[in-house]
């Protein structure tokens, strides 16, 4: 791979900006110029916003949100963080269509992305979450801790962008070299680069580039260096670094990506939340055959090369595409292979090869794990099906006897993956043995592998962590990363013997997974070298969890750490920030509830119960909390 480690970089390039591209790369710059990625965040202007502010209003669970301008600034009235109505001034303008969004800043430096977009087809205002009755103070009020724009998008949407968060006084400082997506978001700092252009010496200075000064080398045509820079943005991950990562870090560096489960995917791996595109193409065999994302997608202009079937027929036709060897030449494009009159949906090689779900109230997304329908899977795990996607009015076992007939030698029959998958996610028990022949069988992508290893936990033994010890040398990170977990049913001395390597192991993601398992491993005294190594990826993950302080899932980490290490009173702590991010992290509250009832007693408890139940008055858990005290 062409993919160049950060680690390797003792002197990264300066940021140049897109204008300093432009001049050469005119061709390209046209095509990127006005693309949802160079609008991925801009300015509020008169330009810009394409939402009507003069004076219009839209109501939501009895909050009339009102937008207007007020000079050349650009106002939302609504609901703010404490329950009064409030006038914001826009100050991020995030996308373009299918809707464009609003950030506005509720404290200085922090911005919030308002639930109330535009819907730019319809022409109207709409809510993302029609449905949710969120008040202030709820953490998932758009002016709640997962709606942050510094925290949870703004990555994706900006160039050489750093969080900059102080968990002390909860406050952002965050920095970008250019808002938008632009050339050095994918093409790394860009100053060596205008320095070779200008035939400036550059390898005496830095180290790690490109022969053309870059910190990515695409000309070099390695499929998984493209793929993995696409995924940065285009996945749905758990960051380990503190901003964007440079162009060309390798993704296990920079991310653990969320695996096939639930409520993210359904049981055979088809898209279910929103997890954009990186963990569905894994499972594709495009991607296991090499295909790109710029084999079917511009990406400069950010849009497809060819409309309709017409994306799929360059390769799979008669002529197939000789840069893909075990490409059948066959033409699909045909009522002999779709059973559709030509030119009609059902015609269409996207609606059954790539079901299509709405994300954000009027945003369609493809999944784009390219499988073939399986209403038979249905019927077995209640995961849809592109069939009855269309043929709303028939059953899944009408879909299958369709398919059955038309296709009766079909090799796409029989046992499948997500027969395990479901039955895990019902809690049938014993499903350990399942999960690890899904684990060890090579002929399946390393997503579905890596999923059935962390599946495995709560069915593992010391015989399971021993059959799969195997895969903690895998090929693949995503396989080695998973794999860690599993040694924590050996026994401690074979986990430790197992697990002390991986410190070393090439990615960060691998690194940090081992570290943690070994946090509360039994461990006396090691040598002087693995002593190092373990310091080390500790100190990566103490890094990768001190950039995410303003998530509260971090927070329960590390309050998880200091359960684990005995330290209770940081387990607290960390219990307290949780609920102060997020008030109704009601597991937290009981945490906290049960370390005072240890260390504090009654009237702390007292105390804190009485905080939690302002805060969720009707909530079981605490409401038991508070009979069991009484009766005391």
């Amino acid at each position: 791979m062409q993919l160049f480690s950060v680690s390797l970089v003792h002197a990264q390039p300066d940021f140049v900006g897109s204008e300093t591209c432009i001049a050469c790369h005119k061709d390209q710059a046209e095509a990127w110029r006005g693309s949802h990625h160079d609008l991925a965040w801009t300015e509020p202007s008169a330009d810009t916003i394409l939402g009507d502010f003069e004076n219009t209003e839209f109501t939501h669970q009895g909050v009339t949100s009102k937008f207007s301008k007020d000079g050349d600034s650009f106002i939302i009235e609504t609901e703010g963080p404490d329950g009064e109505m409030t006038k914001f001034p826009v100050k991020a303008v995030l996308g373009v269509a299918p809707l464009q969004q609003y950030a506005v800043e509720t404290e200085p430096g922090r911005l919030q992305s308002f639930d109330i977009p535009w819907d730019v087809p319809q022409q109207e205002w709409f809510h993302m979450y029609p449905d949710q009755n969120l008040p202030a103070g709820d953490g998932y009020h758009w002016t709640g801790p997962y709606k942050t724009w510094n925290a949870r998008c703004a990555e994706c949407h900006a160039t050489d962008y750093q969080r900059n968060y102080d968990a002390a006084t909860r406050q952002y400082s965050s920095t970008q070299s250019e808002i938008g997506v632009g050339c050095e978001a994918c093409h790394g700092p860009g100053s060596s680069h205008v320095d070779w252009a200008n035939d400036v010496p550059i390898r005496e200075r830095v180290h790690g580039l490109s022969d053309k000064g870059l910190m990515v080398d695409y000309a070099a045509g390695d499929a998984e260096t493209e793929i993995q820079q696409c995924a940065s943005c285009h996945a749905r991950r758990e960051p380990l670094l503190g901003g964007s990562p440079v162009a060309g870090t390798p993704f296990h560096d920079a991310y653990r990506l969320s695996t096939l489960r639930a409520p993210l995917y359904e049981p055979d791996g088809q898209i279910l939340d929103e997890v954009y595109v990186y963990g569905s193409f894994l499972q594709s065999k495009m991607y296991d055959r090499g295909v790109t994302c710029s084999n079917c997608h511009d990406v400069h202009a950010a849009n497809r090369v060819a409309e309709g079937n017409a994306v799929c027929t360059q390769c799979h036709s008669p002529a197939a595409n000789p840069d893909f060897k075990t490409l059948k030449a066959v033409d699909y494009d045909t009522p002999e292979h779709h059973f559709h009159a030509q030119d009609s949906e059902g015609a269409q090689c996207k609606n059954c090869h790539m079901i299509e779900r709405t994300y954000m109230g009027v945003d369609g997304r493809r999944d784009h794990s390219f499988r073939v329908p399986r209403p038979d899977l249905t019927v077995k795990t209640d995961a849809p099906n592109a069939c009855n996607d269309c043929h709303t009015d028939q059953s899944p076992q009408w879909a299958a006897r369709q398919l059955d007939k038309q296709f009766p030698n079909s090799k796409y029959r029989g046992t499948h993956f997500s027969e395990t998958f479901h039955a895990v996610q019902q809690g049938t028990p014993d499903q350990g043995r399942a999960l690890a022949d899904i684990a060890l069988y090579e002929g399946l992508p390393a997503i579905v592998r890596a999923s059935a290893l962390e599946m495995i936990l709560p069915y593992a033994t010391p015989e399971l962590a021993t059959d799969l010890q195997g895969l903690l040398t895998h090929e693949d990170a995503l396989i080695r990363a998973h794999a860690v977990a599993v040694q924590r049913s050996a026994s401690s001395t074979t986990m430790v013997q197992n697990l002390v390597p991986m410190l070393d192991d090439a990615r960060r993601a691998v690194r940090i997974a081992a570290a943690r398992e070994l946090l509360s491993a039994p461990i006396a005294r090691l040598p002087s070298a693995m002593d190092k190594a373990l310091k080390s990826a500790m100190a990566e993950w103490q890094s990768s969890l001190l950039v995410k302080a303003d998530f509260p899932e971090t927070q329960l980490v590390l309050a998880g750490i200091g359960l684990t290490t005995r330290n209770y009173a940081s387990a607290r702590s960390a219990f307290a920030e949780a609920v102060e991010l997020d008030p109704q992290l009601v597991q937290a509250w009981v945490m906290m509830v049960r370390i005072d009832a240890a260390l504090e007693g009654p009237e702390k408890v007292r105390e804190t119960l009485r905080s939690a139940l302002e805060l969720n008055p009707s909530d079981p858990n605490l409401r038991a909390l508070q009979a069991q005290l009484d009766a005391n």
